[in-house]
């Protein structure tokens, strides 16, 4: 039995966490930390980090502050975290990585394990299709959406870039230039609208065919089935970052 602590517990995906854990017999909550003391249910809630009880690993759906405050606590305690907050910068990712030299940090900018099994098979149609296809990433969102694009089109992007030996240029906005599309540009465009959960696309437009690869979230269930077995997964490794190619290993090809 897994001991899980989930910081953001009042939020959106923590009550949907709640839902999925309560069917679960291979772990449970014991615990969450949000904004103020209170109970959900039996489960204690707390303010602070250090009014928390034991756990075995803590899932982190709040905000970029509070997804490095989880990781430093965990490193203080040697206490597992799964981070699945978005919209971290740069330096904030870099504190998550620091952390991870303490504790096992597991990391993520879209928990869905079908999402992560898109990037794996972007990443294999930029080794197999190279320069000779213009890549466009689409990703669409709800209307309350914070940040754009989405952390998980940036990760797209990355993981495109990285196999691509970063040759290519992230182009947001292309309303203010005229000019034809450059060879090293790699297209990000965010849509935002009433209640959709998440959809992302993946175009590959060659001179004469298109390759689309497409994810789209039918609701927020799937980011907490990937949190869980990602916590589940990381309960029993050693310190050091994980990623969801970690968690694939094995059950991917591509992700070997």
């Amino acid at each position: 039995m897994t001991d899980i602590i989930i910081q953001g517990i009042y939020g959106r995906m923590g009550r949907t966490l709640l839902e999925k854990i309560a069917a679960r017999t291979d772990c449970r909550v014991v615990a969450g930390v949000d904004c103020k003391d209170g109970q959900v249910g039996e489960i204690p809630v707390f303010d602070s980090f250090e009014k928390l009880p034991c756990g075995s690993v803590l899932i982190d759906f709040s905000s970029p502050a509070g997804a490095v405050a989880a990781a430093a606590y965990g490193a203080a305690k040697q206490l597992p975290c799964v981070i699945c907050s978005t919209g971290l910068a740069p330096g904030q990712e870099d504190a998550l990585r620091a952390a991870s030299t303490k504790t096992p940090v597991f990391r993520s900018a879209n928990m869905s394990l079908g999402i992560n099994v898109l990037i794996e098979l972007a990443k294999q149609a930029t080794r197999t299709l190279g320069t000779e296809f213009d890549i466009e990433i689409i990703e669409k969102h709800h209307h309350n959406k914070l940040d754009a694009p989405s952390g998980t089109a940036l990760m797209i992007a990355d993981a495109i870039n990285t196999e691509a030996e970063g040759r290519y240029e992230y182009v947001y906005d292309r309303t203010q230039v005229r000019r034809k599309r450059g060879v090293q540009e790699l297209g990000i465009s965010a849509v935002r609208g009433g209640g959709i959960v998440g959809e992302h696309e993946v175009l590959f437009c060659g001179p004469d065919e298109t390759l689309t690869l497409r994810h789209s979230a039918g609701s927020r269930g799937v980011f907490a089935d990937g949190a869980i077995q990602a916590a589940l997964y990381l309960a029993g490794q050693e310190p050091g970052y994980y990623t969801m190619t970690d968690l694939l290993r094995g059950k991917l090809p591509c992700a070997e």
